[in-house]
């Protein structure tokens, strides 16, 4: 999950360290705001209309009945998870850039928590009413959740998309440790890129889980592709960061695949075509890719930066309160399916604009300004 916000950023970045004060603020990349939420949206119609499980109970039936020609495309929604790693990737090394290792911290930290914790709190409270039909978490397990640790320790999730925010936590802190602690700069980065990608491949073939957790060798070419696009963005020319690129794609259609492909049968909740999950893959990388040099600069509307605002948490509570307001919808009102649908998402950003509103904005600034004793640049 994914980072937050995208950052500003400079064409001219030759020096390594923080911008000077009289600097004026580059312009943002707007596109890569409205990239993020179609990822996002693309994980909604995959857990609205392209899975089994506990959606299945929301509708009443298989979503596969309700949507016997979208259910296909649908079940590929999941893939917005690993554009997101490659947006990841990009912001990251962009906010890690001349920043020292607790503005870092303080600057992921204050992303992340405010709409975290105020949607395990929703979800927590809306589960334990007595209407609703899916279970709730223990109260020691929903505690838990509050530290961004459940996944490690084996607790159960208040947050169904909540595994994603821990491979971004591991993320953050080898980027913060290889990067951000002795400085960032294009030869360190670079580095760190090679020795991830080596390691991680390495990790795959010991089958030690240890590796696995730290490495994350399914993961890792999204995030290090991501990084490679930032460094083109600084220099289209930069033959290696195209390199980084390259082999990331490389690795990554294949982990996806890997990951995501089935043969079609009875029990299999869908079937997926491996050709359309490489062009889904390839997709988030040209996207990006196109975002890095510009080619989509023209995407600069106001609204984009909304999309982006609302995004993370629209990502945090569409699952499972969505789930709530399927059931309400279409099974107690009698809701056409389609229309159920189209209503879910919109009340689902409904409510991120309430998270964003009432909570980041008033949250976010307080808890950077904790973390680093009211000094630092906003992320």
């Amino acid at each position: 999950m994914p980072g937050r916000t995208i950052e500003r950023v400079s064409t001219a970045r030759a020096q390594v360290g923080p911008r000077s004060p009289q600097a004026r603020p580059a312009p943002r990349l707007r596109a890569l705001d409205g990239l993020r939420l179609v990822a996002a949206l693309m994980v909604a119609a995959y857990h609205y209309g392209g899975r089994g499980g506990e959606i299945t109970t929301a509708w009443g039936v298989s979503a596969a009945s309700l949507f016997p020609s979208a259910h296909t495309w649908f079940a590929y929604g999941c893939l917005g998870v690993q554009i997101f790693f490659v947006i990841s990737g990009f912001v990251i090394c962009m906010s890690g850039w001349g920043r020292s290792l607790a503005s870092f911290f303080a600057s992921r930290a204050a992303r992340l928590l405010p709409a975290y914790w105020a949607s395990v709190v929703l979800v927590t409270l809306v589960f334990a009413l007595p209407t609703v039909a899916y279970e709730a978490v223990s109260p020691s397990d929903a505690l838990v959740n509050l530290t961004l640790l459940q996944q490690p320790l084996g607790v159960d999730r208040v947050l169904g998309v909540c595994w994603t925010l821990w491979a971004e936590i591991r993320f953050y802190a080898l980027f913060a440790v290889c990067v951000v602690l002795p400085g960032a700069n294009r030869r360190r980065i670079v580095l760190f890129c090679a020795a991830w990608t080596l390691a991680a491949a390495l990790g795959k073939a010991s089958g030690e889980p240890l590796l696995d957790v730290v490495l994350m060798p399914a993961y890792a070419p999204f995030f290090i592709g991501g990084i490679g696009l930032y460094l083109v963005h600084r220099n289209r020319r930069d033959a290696t960061a195209w390199g980084i690129v390259g082999v990331s794609w490389l690795l990554g259609q294949h982990s996806a695949v890997a990951d995501l492909w089935h043969p079609a049968g009875p029990h299999a909740f869908s079937y997926r075509s491996s050709l359309v999950i490489i062009a889904v893959v390839t997709a988030g990388f040209a996207a990006v890719a196109a975002i890095a040099l510009g080619a989509l600069a023209r995407f600069d509307h106001r609204w984009l930066t909304v999309a982006g605002a609302l995004t993370y948490p629209f990502y945090l509570v569409h699952e499972h309160l969505g789930w709530v307001v399927v059931n309400m919808l279409h099974q107690r009102l009698g809701v056409p399916a389609r229309a159920t649908a189209v209503l879910t998402v919109v009340l689902m950003l409904a409510l991120a604009w309430l998270l964003h509103r009432y909570v980041e904005r008033w949250l976010t600034p307080r808890l950077r300004r904790s973390l680093t004793g009211g000094a630092g640049r906003p992320a």
